[in-house]
């Protein structure tokens, strides 16, 4: 009965034997096609203008193309330029009407070249998937020039299109549409590997460009599941997030991006501090606010001042979940405030800052009623964010702990591992999980808390476990033994301020480590690869990404710039096309110059992997899909030859029968 209705409601949308017939034409040709390109990114932490960059570039396969089409025929300046057009079409369009004398003339010959290198990346899709990328108002035109044969009658026509599109002051759109256009094309599926948020300033930039690209996954990183427990509500969360981000000077972000409101925090923060210089707290200005510039001395004040409330919040909830085993992060309750010195480990250290005001010694993790006016205003202002709530629920929708792509295994962090390489156990409500099964458990536990906390039970309460991910040792988003957030801002010892990674990260350089974690997740080992992110591959210091013998990829290069000091470079790329894997390693963004002039480095790009033999689409999980709709449609059809379901046809067509 199930069958038959289903096959009933496949009818609604083939009809009849010939619609059955012509798109089973269509699975059968797009499962002979090349397999798309994946493209893969990690830890962004905000840095949009340098993601944007590299996902419009395909990290230098798109000037690859350009090289390939046009040697020989135009310069390498030429070429450049022509990379550029579709890198940043806005401010190259811009510098060329400033430049170009006769800029209709370079319009024409733009989109010329652009239809060339718009062909070249499309040729491994069919027409109709092609036709449902191009944008709504110039689309109709892109697909008459993309599809031109060189019938020497028709070149007038699409002369005339171009010359239309000057005509009507179309061009700049156009240019702009059909750069667009190639990236998209260039890559065919984006996955991004975690942390979209927090030490960058444009996250919100970042999510919205994801939410305009089609094929997109995310594997949530700490940084992102934080977020996500934010906007739950939990307060422990928030604070995490409204700090970092005030220590990166993020302002522009908080309050105009999200709509934050952070005035209560800075005027509370002022009143409190008001002689207190709070040197230690003093923003990493990496990147000025527009709209919303703070004063650095006032910044340090809201810094400091949401960092006593954090170790607060989190502390209660360390009170309230001894199952965490986080009392080791219980740290406000063993500072001498007579002294100045806090006992860590059974060792005691001078603190750097000894002016805690809002601090009872006697309860030292209960919030006062100033504190409280504060987490208040920010919950509400995070909680009613229809921006940061419509991204969050981007989050879920597009995201999960751990993917299975084609064969490879995409996580941010790590595997809990044993010192002896067996899978972690980790008990979560109770029972005990590992491997696969963990993530498993972890990803059904953090939609719940967002969409159905259990009974009794607020969704800021559900999302401790969010905030636990951010920072237990276990936690596969995480991987180290502590977070020394607090070390770091009172104590001056280095010893202190290590935070040591758990053995996951020395045992990937162990090839049968990598093939036992593929294998746990239902991969076979012989053809899936592993890919990461979470730390950043320190290249200055001889590190490589990858790991266990060409198993495992960390791709992890720093993106942000707050690790290019560390790592050397600015981030890698992961390729996966039809005939092999390549990392590209990049060379930090350059912003635009005052002239109007950018310019941009091509990164390097090195094959990891050449397969065996053309992968395509029939190869990969689109293509098993596909192969479900064959079947589907082919029991259709037999339906149709038995009369089991009747055929309709439109009016007026010589089969239509009432």
């Amino acid at each position: 009965m199930a069958e038959s209705r289903y096959l009933e409601l496949l009818a609604e949308k083939f009809p009849n034997h010939r619609r059955v017939k012509t798109e089973l034409v269509n699975l059968k040709a797009i499962l002979a096609l090349p397999k798309g390109t994946e493209y893969f990114l990690s830890d962004i932490h905000g840095e949009y203008d340098a993601f944007q960059y590299f996902v419009r570039s395909a990290s230098g396969t798109i000037k690859a193309k350009i090289d390939e089409a046009y040697s020989g025929m135009l310069t390498e300046t030429e070429r450049e330029q022509l990379a550029a057009l579709i890198y940043d079409p806005e401010n190259e369009i811009k510098r060329r009407e400033k430049t170009e004398r006769d800029f209709d003339g370079w319009c024409t010959k733009s989109i010329y070249r652009l239809i060339v290198i718009c062909r070249m990346v499309s040729s491994k899709y069919t027409r109709s998937k092609v036709r449902r990328i191009l944008p709504d108002n110039t689309g109709y035109a892109m697909d008459e020039l993309l599809f031109a044969d060189d019938d020497s009658n028709r070149n007038s026509y699409y002369n005339e299109i171009i010359e239309a599109i000057l005509e009507y002051d179309a061009a700049k759109t156009f240019l702009k549409e059909l750069a667009a256009t190639i990236s998209s094309l260039a890559v065919d599926h984006l996955h991004i590997i975690g942390d979209i948020f927090d030490r960058g300033p444009k996250p919100h930039d970042v999510m919205d460009f994801l939410m305009a690209r089609r094929n997109v996954d995310i594997q949530w990183g700490n940084h992102d599941v934080v977020w996500m427990g934010a906007a739950c509500g939990n307060r422990a969360c928030i604070a995490n997030i409204i700090r970092l981000n005030v220590s990166y000077n993020n302002f522009d972000m908080l309050e105009i991006g999200y709509g934050i409101n952070l005035r209560p925090l800075s005027m509370f923060a002022e009143k409190i501090y008001e002689n207190d210089l709070c040197k230690g707290f003093w923003p990493h200005v990496i990147d000025t606010n527009r709209y919303d510039p703070i004063p650095e001395e006032l910044a340090a004040r809201m810094h400091k001042m949401i960092a006593i409330i954090q170790f607060k919040c989190e502390g209660q909830i360390i009170r309230e979940h001894p199952e965490y085993g986080l009392d080791d992060r219980l740290l406000l309750d063993k500072i001498d405030y007579e002294k100045g010195t806090v006992t860590i480990d059974g060792k005691t250290y001078p603190l750097n800052d000894t002016n805690f005001p809002t601090i009872d010694p006697a309860d030292p993790y209960r919030l006062t009623p100033g504190e409280e006016k504060v987490m208040a205003t920010l919950e509400a202002a995070i909680l009613n964010s229809e921006k940061l709530q419509e991204h969050i629920r981007f989050l879920y929708s597009h995201g999960e702990l751990a993917t299975t792509y084609n064969g490879n295994l995409l996580y941010h962090g790590c595997v809990p591992l044993t010192e002896d390489g067996e899978f972690q156990k980790v008990t979560i409500n109770g029972k005990s999980y590992k491997g696969a099964a963990l993530f498993r458990k972890l990803d059904k536990e953090i939609r719940n808390a967002y969409f159905n906390p259990p009974e009794g039970i607020s969704r800021a309460e559900a999302a401790n476990l969010m905030w636990y991910l951010w920072l237990a040792p276990d936690s596969p988003l995480y991987g180290r033994e502590k977070m020394a957030t607090f070390e770091r801002l009172f104590i001056d010892d280095p010893e202190t301020h290590a935070e040591r990674p758990v053995p996951y990260y020395q045992l990937i350089n162990d090839r049968d480590i990598c093939v036992k974690i593929l294998r746990d997740f239902g991969l076979d080992p012989l053809r899936g690869k592993i890919l990461n992110g979470h730390v950043p591959v320190k290249i200055k210091d001889g590190e490589s990404p990858v790991k266990g013998g060409g198993m495992l990829y960390v791709i992890d290069g720093g993106i942000a710039k707050a690790y290019q000091k560390k790592t050397g470079i600015a981030g890698y790329t992961f390729i996966f096309n039809s005939r092999f894997m390549a990392l590209s390693e990049h060379r930090p963004y350059q912003p635009i110059k005052p002239d109007g002039t950018q310019e941009f480095i091509s990164p390097i790009i090195r094959t990891v992997y050449t397969l065996p033999e053309r992968m395509l689409v029939i190869d990969t999980d689109q293509g098993k899909e596909l192969l479900k709709q064959v079947g589907d449609l082919e029991q259709l059809l037999d339906a149709y030859k038995r009369g089991a379901i009747k055929e309709k046809y439109p009016p007026h067509s010589k089969y239509y029968s009432k």
